[in-house]
């Protein structure tokens, strides 16, 4: 086999240029360029890093959890657990730390931006639960907004009245992220209280009443916000590492 090859296909040497040239063809070259990439970075700051520390206990419990929860204690089924996932142990392992240092890394690299970070994307990140009528007239509107104030049932006035599909549901749209909203409507649903009717308000030249039904703010207590948050930072952090570097694509 020649020097050069990269693999092998029905005993067929493949280089790394017909690598190339095949991840050009299918158009993932640049992908794969990424990712190669973003290893690099990650390798490189794991190496020169002093504040990633992971203790070698930690590994270890964890892949005796893995075992006991996969039902993986016999030496012989693990052994056979790793020959078929392509693997074998100190790679298994080493993978396992590697895991944890990495996310101690986007711990370090996120921790100084993630309030701050946090706190430009708030106004999306801040959910209401409303309720809506649509009407294509500001006149019905102003009537069923009157009809409400006398006691009327916002539910059934939504069945009856509204255009939008969420009728079938008494008009509840669930969920909205408040960054998401027209300006109109969250500068009335901002000073609203719950179960507060606000509108009409035009939208698109339709009408809405909507009916606040609860507010939902982000928090950073939220675990998965928070590492959803890191994530984002830390894929930020990467890409200006990656554009920092003087990357050369050479095959013989």
């Amino acid at each position: 086999m020649e020097s050069s090859s990269f693999l092998t296909v029905d005993e067929q040497p493949i280089s790394i240029g017909q690598v190339v040239r095949y991840l050009q063809i299918s158009g993932k070259l640049g992908q794969f360029i990424g990712e190669v990439l973003r290893q690099y970075v990650i390798e490189k700051e794991l190496q020169v890093r002093e504040d990633i520390d992971i203790s070698p206990a930690l590994t270890e419990q964890t892949i005796i959890d893995f075992r006991l929860k996969n039902q993986l204690t016999e030496p012989k089924s693990f052994q056979e657990w790793l020959k078929n996932n392509g693997t074998d142990y100190d790679t298994f392992h080493a993978n396992v730390a590697l895991n944890f240092k990495l996310e101690r890394l986007k711990a370090v690299v996120t921790e100084p931006k993630l309030q701050e970070y946090f706190i430009e994307r708030k106004i999306f990140l801040d959910r209401v639960v409303i309720s809506r009528i649509i009407v294509d007239n500001r006149e019905l509107a102003e009537e069923l907004q009157a009809q409400i104030e006398e006691g009327a049932s916002f539910e059934q006035l939504a069945k009856e009245y509204s255009l939008t599909e969420d009728r079938i549901v008494n008009g509840m749209m669930g969920p909205v992220s408040r960054g998401t909203m027209p300006d109109k409507l969250r500068a009335a649903v901002d000073v609203a209280s719950p179960t507060a009717v606000v509108g009409p308000i035009e939208l698109e030249e339709r009408y809405g009443l909507f009916r606040v039904e609860q507010f939902l703010p982000a928090s950073l207590e939220d675990t998965q916000l928070k590492q959803a948050l890191q994530n984002e930072l830390f894929e930020k952090w990467l890409a200006e590492k990656i554009q920092k570097l003087t990357v050369k694509l050479q095959v013989s």
